[in-house]
């Protein structure tokens, strides 16, 4: 039962995760979502309570799979020779993804206007920074940085990331715009990180 439960959850978070890319998630529908799964509006009642409790189970879930992807990739005892490749060889793991940029950039604009959404993705948004931190103070340590302020250093990086991943798939064909992403966080550690 369980094993079913998690694939009926796990259809639900596919078919959502396409129709709010598509559609928008102010124009999507419990009902579009489950047609897209191959269900009924029980089985998504019986997963979820609404489609923000469904977007929050997707947030999650690919908030999980972006550190373990990043976790793994700074597991592998690859040689990091200088801070610009720790950037490079990070900035691998973490993805720029057209229709999540879509679907977060909408569903953070809902939440500013809802407080306790707003409220829930800030609590979200702490608890990935803080299960990221600690991977890259033991990558910037292999490059020999320090990291005064971890939480400061984690909030630059992020703000960084949504900029420029923004910039990345407004001109996804720009050498330009990729090496400045790598420089503005080159910048952010300059700014952050003391030499050990």
């Amino acid at each position: 039962m369980k094993r079913r439960r998690a694939q009926t959850r796990a259809r639900l978070l596919d078919a959502a995760f396409e129709a709010f890319a598509e559609d928008g998630l102010g124009r999507c529908t419990v009902e579009q979502i489950c047609e897209r799964a191959g269900f009924t509006r029980g089985a998504f009642y019986s997963n979820f309570t609404s489609l923000e409790e469904l977007f929050l189970a997707m947030w999650e879930q690919r908030s999980a799979a972006m550190l373990a992807e990043v976790s793994a990739v700074l597991e592998n005892d690859v040689a990091i020779p200088d801070q610009r490749e720790a950037v490079e060889f990070v900035l691998s793991a973490v993805p720029v993804d057209d229709k999540w940029f879509r679907i977060t950039s909408e569903f953070t604009a809902h939440a500013l206007r809802n407080p306790d959404l707003r409220r829930m993705m800030v609590a979200r948004e702490e608890a990935i920074r803080a299960a990221l931190t600690p991977v890259l103070l033991r990558l910037l340590a292999r490059v020999g940085r320090d990291v005064p302020d971890p939480v400061a250093l984690g909030r630059a990086l992020i703000a960084a990331h949504d900029g420029t991943m923004a910039q990345c798939l407004l001109e996804p064909d720009s050498a330009d715009v990729r090496e400045y992403r790598v420089d503005l966080f080159m910048r952010v550690l300059e700014s952050y990180t003391d030499p050990s």
